[in-house]
This record gives C-alpha cells, sequence and structure tokens, in this order.
C-alpha cells in the first residue's frame, strides 16, 4: 500500500508508480488475457524510457500529447512516460472518426498523437482540414506517414533511449485531458490535475477495501476515467494486480474472472446487464470474485449477482469525469437502486433547485451539485472552453445536470437527466453532435436525436432520432442509418429512427426533444428489426 495514501502533497500516480518499484520491484502489477505482464519496476524503467521519447521528440512538461490506444501494455507505458515527463496526456477514444474526432485534435493543441497503426487513416483523415495537422506516430506492424515504433520495444517509446529523471509532476499539474460530452455542442476537454486523477483511485481503494492480495479485473477503455483511474490507479495505489483484457466480452466475463483468479471487478452501464443475461450455467459460482461495482445497479442485476453468481458484495457509485466520485456504495452494506453515499471526507454535495441553486429538503428530486474538499481534487476546468466553465460552476456548486435524490443519511439516488444528453454503452453523448453529423445527409431538412430506454435492465439508453424530409427528397430511415454509420463513432450511432412531417417546438423554435421521448418508439424503424449492422 502507498505510504502517502492520504497525503494530499503526495497525490501524484507517478511518484506511487516509483515508490512501489522502489519497495517491491520484482510484484507483478499487471497481466494481460493474452498472457503478457508488468512488474512494478519495469514499469517505472518503462515510463523514464517512454518519458525521455517523448521528450526527445519536442514535448515538454506541461504539453499536451494526444494518446489514441487500445487496452494494453502500449497504452500503459504510453501514458506512464507522459505524466512521468510532466505532460498532459491527451486520452482519444479510438472509435473517434470523422468530426468528432477533428475537433478534439484541433481543441487539444497537440502537436503530437501517439495512436494504434489500424487508426492512423482515421487521424490523418480528421487532421488534415486543421490549420496545424499534428504529427502521427503509430504502433503496431503498418505505421502511417508519420513513423512507426514499437512501444517499450528497442528503439521505440521507452526502448533504448536516455530515460528521462527529471522532477516529479507536482498534485497541481494538469495530468490528463479526457473529453466528455454535454447538453449541447461539440466535447468538452476535461483539465484533470495529478490529484484529481489519484483521488479517483484513492476512493476506489476505500470503496472496494481493496488491498495487495486483490486481483482487479478491468474490461473498461483506459481512455475513461473508470478503467484508468477508478480502476488501474486504484490497483498501482494498493500494490495489487490488474487483469487487463482489449474490450469488453460477456461470453468471456466469466471464463477470464476464473482462469485469473480475479477478486474484484467493474461493470460500467450496460455491461453488467450483459454479463447477467448469458445463459445460467452450473460453474456461475465457480469463481473468487468477493466484489462488484455496478453503475447503475438496477435491483433485479444486483440480485443476478449476489443470488446467481454468488457475489458477496455488489456496490455502486456516482460520478463525472469533471467531479471525480463524489458517491460511492459501501462494503456490506446493499443498497439496490441507489447510487450511495456521500463521500463527504472529501467531497460536499447537495441536491438543489435547478432554477434557483436553493438546497432542497432530504428526499426531494433536484440537480446534483458537487464541489471538493481538497486541492485539486476536481477538474481544473474544460481545455479552451472557459465560458463553459463558468457556466458549469455556478454559484460556486458544479452543476452535474443530472437530478437525484439525497436521503438525510447522505444516499444518493440517481434519478434521470436534466441536460439533453445521452447514456449509450458507458459514454455520454451529444444530441447536438449527433444531429450536426446526421443533418449533412442530402435530403435531411431537420433532425432530433433525443434517448429512448434501452430494453435491457441496466442498459442506459439507446440513441433515436426524428428526421424531417427536405422538400422532394426520397430517402427513408434505412438511408438515414447508413449514413450515420459512415459518420458517427459505433456507440453513437442510432437505433431508431422516425421519419416525421415535423419537429415539436417551442414558441422560441427549439426542438422539444420531452414531446419525443414521451411519443417513444412506437411505429420507429428498428436497426435490430431490420437487421442492420451495430
Amino acid at each position: 500500500m502507498y505510504t502517502g495514501l492520504d497525503d494530499t502533497s503526495r497525490w501524484v500516480l507517478p511518484e506511487v508508480l516509483a515508490e512501489h518499484a522502489a519497495l517491491r520491484p520484482d510484484a507483478v502489477w499487471i497481466e494481460t488475457t493474452s498472457g503478457e505482464s508488468m512488474r512494478f519496476g519495469e514499469a517505472a524503467a518503462d515510463a523514464e524510457r517512454a518519458a525521455g521519447w517523448f521528450a526527445a521528440q519536442g514535448v515538454a512538461a506541461g504539453e499536451p500529447v494526444a494518446l489514441m490506444l487500445g487496452n494494453g501494455l502500449d497504452f500503459v507505458r504510453a501514458w506512464l512516460g507522459a505524466t512521468r515527463l510532466g505532460a498532459i496526456a491527451v486520452l482519444l477514444n479510438t472509435e473517434l472518426t470523422g468530426a468528432f474526432l477533428r475537433h478534439q485534435l484541433g481543441n487539444c493543441g497537440a502537436r503530437l498523437v501517439l495512436a494504434d497503426a489500424g487508426l492512423a487513416p482515421a487521424l490523418h483523415e480528421a487532421s488534415a482540414a486543421l490549420p496545424s495537422p499534428p504529427r502521427v506516430v503509430t504502433v503496431g506492424p503498418a505505421g502511417g506517414a508519420g513513423g512507426r515504433v514499437s512501444v517499450g520495444g528497442v528503439g521505440g517509446v521507452g526502448g533504448d533511449g536516455a530515460p528521462w529523471r527529471g522532477p516529479m509532476p507536482r498534485p497541481q499539474d494538469p495530468a490528463c485531458v479526457m473529453y466528455t460530452s454535454g447538453t449541447s455542442g461539440p466535447a468538452k476537454g476535461v483539465v484533470m490535475p495529478h490529484a484529481h486523477c489519484y483521488l479517483f483511485g484513492r476512493g476506489a481503494l476505500e470503496a472496494t477495501g481493496l488491498d495487495p492480495r486483490d486481483r482487479y479485473y478491468v474490461v473498461l477503455p483506459l481512455f475513461h476515467a473508470n478503467g484508468l483511474l477508478m480502476q488501474l490507479a486504484a490497483t498501482l495505489i494498493a500494490g495489487c494486480t490488474a487483469i487487463l483484457r482489449p474490450r469488453f466480452s460477456a461470453s468471456a466475463w466469466l471464463d477470464d474472472v476464473r482462469t485469473h483468479r480475479a477478486t474484484v471487478t467493474n461493470c460500467l452501464g450496460a455491461l453488467a446487464a450483459f454479463v447477467v443475461a448469458q445463459p445460467p450455467g452450473p460453474h456461475d459460482r465457480d469463481h473468487a470474485l468477493r466484489l462488484v461495482f455496478a453503475a447503475p445497479n438496477p435491483p433485479e442485476v444486483e440480485a443476478a449477482f449476489r443470488g446467481r453468481f454468488g457475489v458477496p458484495d455488489v456496490i455502486s457509485g456516482y460520478g463525472m469525469t469533471e467531479v471525480n466520485m463524489p458517491v460511492w456504495g459501501r462494503v456490506g452494506r446493499a443498497a439496490p437502486g441507489a447510487a450511495g453515499w456521500v463521500y463527504d471526507r472529501y467531497f460536499e454535495v447537495r441536491v438543489a433547485d435547478p432554477d434557483t441553486d436553493r438546497a432542497l429538503p432530504p428526499g426531494e428530486l433536484g440537480e446534483l451539485l458537487v464541489r471538493p474538499k481538497v486541492p485539486f481534487g476536481f477538474m481544473a476546468g474544460y481545455h479552451a472552453m472557459p465560458e463553459r466553465t463558468v457556466e458549469a460552476w455556478r454559484n460556486l456548486w458544479f452543476h452535474t445536470g443530472d437530478a437525484a435524490t439525497l436521503a438525510a443519511d447522505g444516499r444518493v439516488t440517481f434519478v434521470d437527466r436534466i441536460k439533453d444528453c445521452i447514456r449509450r454503452r458507458g459514454e455520454n453523448l451529444s444530441a447536438t453532435e449527433i444531429e450536426a453529423a446526421v443533418g449533412a445527409f442530402d435530403g435531411v431538412a431537420e433532425v432530433a436525436a433525443f434517448a429512448v430506454p434501452a430494453d435491457i435492465a441496466g442498459g442506459e439508453d439507446e440513441v433515436m432520432l426524428a428526421v424531417v424530409a427536405a422538400p422532394g427528397a426520397a430517402i427513408d430511415a434505412a438511408a438515414v442509418v447508413a449514413h450515420a454509420d459512415r459518420v458517427l463513432p459505433r456507440f453513437a450511432r442510432p437505433r431508431w429512427v422516425a421519419m416525421v412531417d415535423a419537429l415539436p417546438k417551442t414558441a422560441t423554435g427549439k426542438v422539444q426533444r420531452a414531446v419525443l421521448r414521451r411519443a417513444g418508439t412506437a411505429g420507429a424503424w428498428d436497426r435490430e428489426r431490420a437487421g442492420a449492422a451495430g
């Protein structure tokens, strides 16, 4: 366990790694489901070499460097190297394409992008229209125009270059930028100080009771806070082993858990529902899992994990990239349907009237507001979007845009979204970004994107479109979806499409998505029924 656990002056993950490397260099930190492994000593040495490689490419402390890498040791080495150098790791979703990717590349200002080789075409296409396209360096068997390296290999990132052994970053220094979608406009880059990143892992360690004997099964993408910080960083702080899988597979989930002797794992959004939907088998309880974190945590999902799979503890939580995890469940205290209790050691939480920001009595529904109790335990703002930062911080509280209740004992129950935000497959989607992409299709006059409930318990949302065809245009729902599949990331693609004569609007011309949500999917074209690729 890290000796600086609660010393906020030492809340720096590269410093945590350095301590474990000095005290227990041969202990295994990461195992992959494909058979690779990384010890604490190796990880620290790779971090210094990768930092030296980044420095040799002209990346300086405090400068952004973009990473577009899938789950694996290459991601870990690159992330560790960038943060050890004191650079800002901009973590890009590997499924981004087109305008979505172009916006994030332009907004972050990175001059260098390190990416999986297969992503080079999308990166070059997206960056071609930028005033100053970044240099793209790829990892893997097929390089792009910017060159090719092997992370951790001779001559590559973390290879035989000079290790960088400069000063450690400070808790207040920016460590990374993660992009998150909001109610309107393009995705926002959340600037995350080192202390903020550490606190994600610190909270997870406390909520799950993690210790060096645990083995954490990680299937969520490392470019998001849950996989990277709530799980991988938590194992780093605890000094235990992480089991890393490239991507989630419901059919392989139990086999992996059993084979790798996992004791803890996280299921975000629909993943838990997908696991529970697998056919029951005689070996469902043949594993070492002691705890599953599931968010959300519907009662039927918790009951399945506890009953069918025999998992002793199922907890949940509430958080955002911006605000960390101000709400956690507790071991030994079941709370199906609720997010958990306020993590009041480090956060203040209020449920307020969304129009006045005045606190509401316990149990009343309102907007969830959050602020930190420790320095730099929160985002530092939205990158290059000061007006959005100020908007979110009204009256010195961060406004989550989420509706919830807060009980007198501090228990928080998430109810719905106040914002026009769609949550699908663990991703927050901006309705306006989807509308802009689909609205560019010839023959579309207007389009509204909105959330409809998934038809699986705990499955979050599906994306639905209401489309108005231009006069004389011969388009149908299938054609709209085919266009959407070409221009949208997989997680943002619509399932349902309704061709309508007009969109419901207010007197001022604003689309009334609430009216569309109430109408639901009745009579709409369904991708799954039509057999379209999803």
